[in-house]
C-alpha cells in the first residue's frame, strides 16, 4: 500500500470545528496529565490547583451555541408558563360559567315551584268558593216554604226543634197552643199575677218576656208576638222544665 507523505507546505488547512477538537483533546489530555502527576496522599487543594491551573477555553460560536440553547430553553419554559396560565384562567372561566348556570337553573326551579305553588293554592281557593256556593245553592233549593197559618208556623217550630234538639211533637204544641190563645199570635193576658206584676203574657203559648228571653232559641225573632219565636221559645223552657211541652196539659 502506498505511503502518502506530506510536507508542511502541501498539508491541508484545519477547520475551525477541527481546531475546536484539538483543542478539547488537548484540554482532556493536560487534565489526565495533571491528576496522574498528583500522589495519592496528595491534599484536595492540590488537586483543584492543578485542574484549575489548566481552564478550559470556548471559542465564540460554542458561546454563541450555549446563549442559543439556554435563550431556547428559558423560551420553551416562558411558553409553557403562559400555556399553563391560559389553561388555568380557561378553566377558572368554564368553572364560573358552570356555577352561574346552576345558580340560575336553581333560581328558575325555585320560580318555577313558587308560580305551581301559588297557581295550586289558587285553584284550590276557588274549588273551595264553588263548593260553598254550590252548598248554599243546595241548601237554598231544599230549603222549606211553611205556610203563614198556624199549621205552618207549627211544622216550622217544629224543623227549628229538631235541629235544636228540642223534644216536641205536633200535637202536643196544637194542644196547649189552642189552651193558651186559641192560635191568636196576638193575644196578651192583661188580669192574671204576671200582668199585675208588668209582665203580661204574650203570643201563642202566652210566655212572659223574661222567660222568652232566657229560652229564646237562636235563629228566631226576638219578638214574643214572632208565631215561630214565640212556639220554640216556650217548648224550649218546657223541655227544661217539665221534659217536654208535650208533658204540659194546664198553665205552666
Amino acid at each position: 500500500m502506498p505511503k502518502y507523505t506530506f510536507t508542511r507546505a502541501h498539508r491541508p488547512a484545519l477547520t475551525k470545528r477541527h481546531k475546536i477538537a484539538v483543542a478539547g483533546v488537548a484540554t482532556l489530555g493536560a487534565a489526565a496529565v495533571a491528576f496522574s502527576a498528583v500522589p495519592g496522599n496528595a491534599e484536595t487543594t492540590t488537586s483543584e490547583a492543578a485542574v484549575s491551573s489548566a481552564p478550559v477555553k470556548y471559542s465564540s460560536e460554542q458561546l454563541k451555541g450555549l446563549q442559543s440553547d439556554v435563550s431556547e430553553q428559558l423560551a420553551a419554559k416562558s411558553l409553557q408558563g403562559q400555556a399553563a396560565e391560559a389553561k388555568a384562567k380557561v378553566e377558572a372561566k368554564a368553572k364560573a360559567a358552570a356555577a352561574a348556570k346552576k345558580k340560575a337553573a336553581a333560581a328558575a326551579a325555585a320560580k318555577k315551584k313558587a308560580a305551581a305553588k301559588k297557581k295550586a293554592e289558587k285553584a284550590r281557593k276557588a274549588k273551595a268558593a264553588s263548593r260553598a256556593a254550590h252548598r248554599a245553592k243546595l241548601k237554598a233549593a231544599v230549603r222549606k216554604s211553611y205556610a203563614n197559618n198556624l199549621d205552618g208556623w207549627i211544622k216550622e217550630s217544629l224543623d227549628i226543634m229538631k235541629s235544636k234538639g228540642i223534644p216536641g211533637t205536633y200535637n202536643g204544641l196544637y194542644r196547649n197552643i189552642i189552651r193558651e190563645s186559641s192560635g191568636n199570635p196576638n193575644a196578651i193576658n192583661n188580669w192574671d199575677i204576671n200582668a199585675i206584676n208588668g209582665t203580661p203574657s204574650i203570643g201563642l203559648l202566652q210566655i212572659i218576656k223574661p222567660t222568652f228571653n232566657a229560652y229564646h232559641v237562636p235563629g228566631t225573632a226576638w219578638s214574643q208576638y214572632d208565631p215561630v219565636a214565640n212556639i220554640t221559645a216556650s217548648a224550649n223552657y218546657a223541655f227544661h222544665r217539665y221534659g217536654s211541652i208535650d208533658n204540659v196539659n194546664s198553665a205552666y
